[in-house]
């Protein structure tokens, strides 16, 4: 138990300085594919664990499930604070030891979430204010979700370009995404998500004119309207789009 909790302080640690160099709140982000026919069994063991970590003063996951693009089945966004509060001993073990609904502790019901588990990755991310996040995320019936690896030496130009992206939406009235950036974990370097209504919402755009266009986009920081995509494949090795939609209750 003492060899866990010093590296539990010393992974905190690491992790921490790690944030250091970032801005924004902290989140764990995990992207989850059940195992065969357990899609729904899995649904249910992770509303279990909402009701778990709400009883001991923890933000329960922000949750999508997945409509069409990437491998997941399950997008979930915890809010934690921030690394430090996330990984001290007291709040671990306080998680472990809490029961859910069913009378299950925390380590009994993580078993179950990962023996109906495929396969999962975890990335602790930067981005806006929980506050922020959870607006959007009330109003919205349907998501889009990018997730980027950037080029060696081109991560941080990366991120500026998702910035001026939004920069172009927002002046052609559309609704900006928000941006998460990699503080450790998975390959992800960063990912943003779009938030909309519904399907119908997410496809029609408001009219502009190619010259609005333009306009916006050179005023972004772009070469032009054309160039904004093969601008962004300048600067990444893997890209996947998802379309993913709300879990009701």
């Amino acid at each position: 138990m003492k060899r866990i909790t010093v590296t539990a302080a010393a992974l905190a640690l690491g992790l921490a300085s790690a944030a250091g160099a970032q801005s924004g709140d902290v989140y764990r982000t995990l992207t989850v594919q059940a195992a065969p026919g357990e899609l729904l069994d899995l649904i249910e063991l992770y509303r279990e664990e909402m009701g778990l970590l709400e009883s001991v003063g923890a933000a329960p996951a922000l949750w999508m499930r997945h409509s069409q693009g990437d491998a997941w089945d399950l997008f979930l966004l915890y809010p934690i604070g921030s690394l430090g509060e996330y990984f001290d001993e007291a709040a671990m073990a306080g998680r472990a030891a809490a029961t859910g609904a069913t009378g299950r502790t925390g380590v009994e019901l993580q078993a179950a979430i990962d023996a109906a588990t495929a396969w999962r990755e975890e990335v602790f991310v930067a981005g806006p204010s929980r506050a922020d996040v959870e607006h959007a995320w009330a109003s919205a019936g349907f998501f889009h979700v990018e997730m980027f690896q950037g080029l060696a030496g081109k991560r941080a130009e990366l991120i500026r370009q998702r910035e001026m992206e939004n920069e172009y939406l927002v002046a052609l009235g559309r609704s900006p995404n928000q941006v998460f950036t990699r503080i450790a974990g998975a390959a992800t370097d960063a990912f943003t998500i779009g938030y909309y209504q519904d399907l119908r919402a997410y496809a029609n755009s408001p009219e502009v004119t190619p010259e609005q266009e333009e306009r916006a986009a050179v005023d972004a920081g772009f070469r032009g309207a054309a160039y904004i995509g093969s601008y962004l494949r300048e600067l990444i090795l893997r890209h996947h789009d998802t379309l993913a939609v709300r879990i009701p209750g």
